[in-house]
């Protein structure tokens, strides 16, 4: 079988190409055969009114061209420059791995992969954050 393999739990929903999916109530396995087809697991999606951080702005970019809201050429470029960015803030050596499997998910056109990535980031966000706060 080749194509994208989504396996979702009871009551998961996913976007695609822009058309809400739930499943039902038993676990199930979805073969996506079309290519470049816009999906994007509903949980792992970033609200808008999240979208109040550094990593989750980066994330909310990958996320507008899963969900087709955004076109690759110029997401692709906003992407690089925001991985960049966190780049300069989170020196550590696991954040600079998925930094780096961030930018070359982006390079090969891999969205999904770029946000697994990013999305990874986010608790040691919320760590660093907490601490500069208290």
């Amino acid at each position: 079988m080749t194509g994208l393999v989504l396996k979702l739990a009871p009551k998961e929903r996913v976007l695609i190409n822009g058309a809400v999916i739930e499943n039902g109530d038993r676990r199930s396995r979805l073969a996506i055969m079309t290519p470049n087809a816009h999906i994007l697991r509903l949980r792992d999606a970033v609200h808008p009114d999240e979208v109040n951080t550094p990593v989750r702005r980066v994330c909310y970019i990958a996320q507008l061209v899963l969900s087709g809201d955004a076109e690759w050429t110029e997401a692709k470029g906003q992407l690089l420059r925001g991985i960049e960015q966190l780049s300069q803030a989170l020196t550590d050596r696991d954040s600079r791995a998925q930094l780096a499997l961030a930018t070359s998910a982006v390079l090969e056109g891999q969205t999904y992969q770029a946000l697994k990535a990013l999305r990874s980031l986010l608790p040691r966000e919320e760590r660093l954050l907490a601490a500069a706060g208290a």
